[in-house]
């Protein structure tokens, strides 16, 4: 399956994480002209992200959503007061395997039924292959045996404890999401207007990748990003994520939430990303 490489935006709140491919895209938000801190390079890299290019970004969501301060590093953004307070670093695993993990911060309670927004608002609308790929990225979570439940609707109108997935109008396929705070899944999905060049099983791909960011779900391959036709860890050394038990050890394996996407995606769980499902929900 020929790979495309993407390096695709992810932003806001709690700290953030995307589908990415190969070919070069640049679609990123201006970053500020101060160099990023010892201080929060530290807390970046405990958080799992490489440090190789972090630079001081404003964060520009839907209208009305407040203005974000914070760092982004190729395709994860954490907010400046989640660096300030740690909220986002990670575990460290047991023995160190290559096995797929997931954050700190999961999903709880009765946050886990949550309506997700497919925005239809004038600046920011989804596409009709977009929506068309929402709506089975949605039915991906809904048709496994989970206490998570996803309701979709399609309109401009949403409230705070939504998840609102709309079209950032950037160039380039991929998208962009957050990791959970407070217990709710991250509230802001971004995707980039140039996914909509793909096909809508890519584009459910992209959806159903950033939506697991906003669970709780990493980068599969966070240690070599060998998806991406790189050998880059994302974290440092002696710093882990927590691996979910009966998932495999090897960072090449196939899981919608490798790091990178090639044009050939089916956009569908696959055995072991179902097991990650059910073990953590």
């Amino acid at each position: 399956m020929k790979k495309i490489k993407f390096l695709a935006l992810c932003a806001i709140a709690a700290g953030v994480v995307t589908s990415c491919q190969k070919d070069e895209i640049t679609n990123e938000t201006q970053p500020e002209t101060a160099a990023v801190t010892k201080a929060h390079l530290n807390a970046l890299a405990e958080a799992g992200v490489n440090i190789d290019g972090a630079e001081y970004v404003t964060f520009k969501g839907l209208p009305g959503d407040p203005v974000v301060q914070g760092v982004k590093s190729g395709d994860i953004f954490i907010s400046n007061a989640d660096l300030d307070s740690g909220a986002q670093k990670l575990g460290v695993t047991e023995d160190g395997a290559n096995k797929q993990y997931r954050t700190n911060n999961l999903v709880t309670g009765s946050n886990r039924s949550f309506r997700v927004v497919g925005y239809t608002g004038s600046c920011c609308a989804l596409t009709s292959k977009m929506r068309t790929a929402l709506q089975w990225a949605v039915n991906n979570y809904n048709r496994l045996n989970t206490s998570l439940n996803l309701s979709l609707v399609f309109q401009s109108n949403f409230n705070n404890t939504d998840m609102v997935v709309y079209n950032n109008g950037a160039g380039g396929g991929g998208g962009s999401a957050g990791f959970p705070s407070g217990g709710q899944a991250f509230k802001r999905v971004q995707i980039n207007a140039g996914t909509d060049s793909f096909s809508t099983n890519v584009v459910e791909h992209v959806m159903t990748h950033e939506i697991g960011h906003s669970v709780g779900f990493r980068h599969q391959d966070w240690r070599s990003r060998q998806s991406c036709g790189q050998n880059t860890n994302e974290g440092t050394a002696g710093v882990g994520a927590i691996l979910i038990n009966g998932t495999p050890s090897s960072d090449r394996a196939d899981s919608i939430m490798l790091a990178c996407f090639g044009s050939g995606e089916d956009g569908e769980f696959t055995s072991t990303d179902i097991t990650a499902l059910n073990v953590l929900y």
